[in-house]
């Protein structure tokens, strides 16, 4: 085993661009009053929310514009900005009028445009407004998908590749320290699972009513057409109707199946998947989805994985990526109090006491394993239970007694990047690759059969 402990990979962490040094670069912000960077939001719905909210705990810039159908989401950034920043935050309809008067007509005049945009819409119009943002030389945060159609997110791939502007993907976990610390020093450092034979993951939630405004908020019919939605209950609704998104198992499951590859260091070779629409029966796409994902991992051993989208239950334990081998398990989550270690009985005891020794891992919090009499002479023992360092993941900038939102290293590497400072954790190219899989787990659901993947699955 290589000495790896905590500390030594705090010290390479910035090597790897991995926003583990996140506060030192929050500080390097401050101190530096000449990288200031004029953005502008795209979308302010549930995910744009989110977005904004770890934009405005960031130092450092300037909030130029907001564009989105509904006049209440725009009035509340604009004078939320100019109540926190002191900004005047323009708002805009039309998209292309706001790359046009923020950003390509300054730049004509000699002004200064925009450094970057987010973008949080519908999954259609990812594609169309990431092309157009980095055809007028304008870095972009998009959110996932990266589109609903494969050939809109080849579309940003090319349009990244040809303006030579950054197109970060919102896989953000790519820049979450903790998934990095996992990946680099346990998984794939320490090897701490041993020979990996499986994964699981999941994403279970119970049952929800369909999104609705108020009628004095309803956007007029000639507005929604225009714009691509039947009507005020889709364009609330989009992610369950074709056309507009993909599903649970997209909004959902790109997250995570996107962590199986990184973690394995690995594309997918097949995959299997069953689907339907069990209970939304208004709805266009499954509503539960499960899937069996081959892989030949970096230990150039075959594992496969097992992964589930469930909207009609909250049952089993909320949303997870858990990766287990002969010596022990690693099961990560957004949400810390999921995440947990697992040594097998039959690991090296003496390797694990090194490794809580190096400060790799902690002993957990959680009761020791219960001495119940085992009801089968075929089941295992109980395992013991580790836990991550603590303190891996950022403060929030604005309240350092709280953790930062999960969002914000990711949005920082955004930012980072455009300075020069940091290389994306997940530029468009990549995200491709990742979202293959989603991809194609639509298309062995239709076809119900085992699908294999081909290169031009993951090359734009």
């Amino acid at each position: 085993m290589n000495a790896i402990t905590r500390r030594s990979f705090l010290k390479t962490a910035a090597v790897a661009g991995s926003g583990l040094v996140f506060g030192a670069n929050l500080v390097r912000a401050q101190q530096n009053k000449d990288e200031v960077l004029d953005i502008a939001l795209i979308g302010f719905g549930a995910q744009g929310r989110v977005l904004f909210e770890s934009i405005m705990k960031l130092p450092n810039l300037r909030f130029r514009a907001i564009c989105d159908l509904r006049p209440a989401q725009r009035r509340y950034v604009r004078l939320w900005v100019k109540k926190t920043l002191k900004q005047d935050v323009t708002e805009y309809v039309d998209f292309n009028e706001m790359i046009a008067k923020e950003h390509t007509e300054n730049v004509k005049n000699g002004k200064k445009g925009l450094d970057g945009v987010f973008i949080a819409t519908p999954d259609f119009w990812h594609s169309p407004m990431t092309c157009a943002c980095l055809e007028a030389g304008i870095n972009v945060y998009c959110e996932k998908m990266m589109s609903d159609t494969k050939e809109g997110a080849r579309k940003m791939v090319k349009a990244m590749q040809k303006s030579g502007k950054l197109l970060q993907i919102g896989h953000q976990r790519k820049s979450n320290p903790r998934y990095i610390y996992a990946r680099e020093k346990l998984i794939k450092g320490a090897e701490i699972c041993g020979q990996l034979t499986n994964a699981n993951g999941q994403w279970n939630r119970a049952v929800t009513t369909d999104l609705t405004c108020p009628k004095k908020l309803e956007l007029p019919k000639e507005v929604l057409e225009k714009y691509g939605y039947k009507d005020m209950h889709q364009f609330l609704n989009w992610r369950w109707y074709k056309g507009l998104g993909r599903g649970p198992i997209s909004d959902l499951g790109a997250h995570q199946m996107d962590i199986f590859g990184w973690f394995f260091d690995a594309r997918p070779k097949s995959i299997m998947a069953s689907g339907s629409v069990d209970f939304y029966k208004d709805k266009d796409w499954y509503d539960n989805v499960m899937c069996i994902i081959q892989y030949d991992t970096f230990q150039k051993r075959n594992a496969r994985v097992f992964y589930q989208v469930l909207t009609t239950t909250s049952a089993g334990g909320g949303y997870f990526e858990q990766f287990m081998g002969t010596d022990g398990a690693v099961k990560m989550s957004e949400n810390p109090a999921l995440t947990k270690i697992y040594k097998e009985n039959g690991a090296d005891k003496a390797k694990w006491d090194s490794y809580v020794a190096n400060g790799l891992i902690q002993k957990s919090a959680d009761p020791a394993p219960s001495k119940t009499a085992i009801a089968d002479a075929r089941e295992s023992k109980a395992l013991d239970t580790y836990a991550m360092p603590d303190n891996l993941f950022p403060t929030d900038p604005t309240d350092p007694s709280k953790s930062a939102p999960i969002h914000l290293p990711h949005v920082l590497n955004f930012l980072d990047s455009i300075r020069g400072k940091a290389k994306l954790t997940c530029d468009g190219a990549h995200a491709f690759e990742a979202e293959a899989a989603v991809f194609k787990a639509v298309d062995a659901i239709e076809a119900k059969k085992e699908l294999y993947f081909e290169e031009s699955d993951f090359v734009a």
